[in-house]
């Protein structure tokens, strides 16, 4: 299975793509007849996503030491600890800009490309050329994370090139791993009432293809319900 694309998957190599072409598109600008305006809008995108990024990751860390000292407030510990500090915003806020940063970048791109100047190279300096890569299905593990909804696990996970996900999930009944739902779309919502107590119940899944098993299975995910 190739793929050839010169956008990334991530939301990291977005913000270091965005990065480098705004950096990089005003020494052709010129040549490629980029307008200020339109410089200006992806210099303005790639400070904006960038900080909400790493607005998102501050956030995402302090969380995760929030739900630590809940559970020790909860169920004690002989460490002593003071509250959770919730974390500053960056300073400075870069300019507000409209929601479609990507898409804008998709639409420059395929302007820049249209373009009678543009070369090859001009396309490898900026980071608009994609290598072709051979994706091999056997190798696929899916990567799972933790949402919450009115207090209902939710199942994160990318589909990349894989048809479906399957998702198997043990409760602590005793049971085992059982299977729970495929899926073509993510994310996974596990609408499974609660229970009374608090517990904690472990997800894992696997990709399908062709209405097959493929690849490897994913790490445990654990979740705490019912609290």
């Amino acid at each position: 299975m190739t793929s050839n694309t010169f956008m990334p998957n991530t939301d990291g190599g977005k913000a270091d793509l965005l990065d480098h072409a705004a950096s990089t598109l005003p020494h052709y600008a010129t040549l490629l007849e980029v307008t200020n305006e339109d410089l200006a809008s992806l210099q303005a995108d790639a400070l904006a996503f960038r900080y909400i990024l790493k607005s998102m990751a501050d956030m995402q860390a302090y969380a995760h030491h929030l739900t630590e000292f809940k559970n020790i407030l909860r169920d004690g510990s002989a460490a002593t600890v003071g509250w959770a500090v919730p974390p500053m915003l960056v300073e400075p806020t870069p300019p507000a800009v409209s929601s479609g940063i990507i898409p804008r970048l998709s639409t420059l791109v395929a302007h820049l490309k249209s373009h009678k100047n543009y070369t090859s190279a001009i396309g490898l300096d900026l980071g608009l050329i994609g290598t072709s890569t051979v994706e091999d299905p056997s190798s696929w593990k899916p990567i799972l994370s933790a949402q919450n909804k009115a207090g209902h696990p939710i199942i994160g996970w990318n589909k990349g090139a894989a048809a479906a996900i399957e998702i198997w999930v043990d409760r602590g009944e005793g049971a085992g791993f059982v299977f729970m739902t495929i899926n073509t779309e993510p994310n996974t919502n596990d609408t499974q009432p609660l229970p009374a107590t608090s517990a904690v119940w472990k997800y894992k899944a696997i990709y399908r293809l062709h209405d097959e098993q493929i690849g490897h299975w994913s790490d445990v995910l654990s979740i705490i319900v019912g609290v």
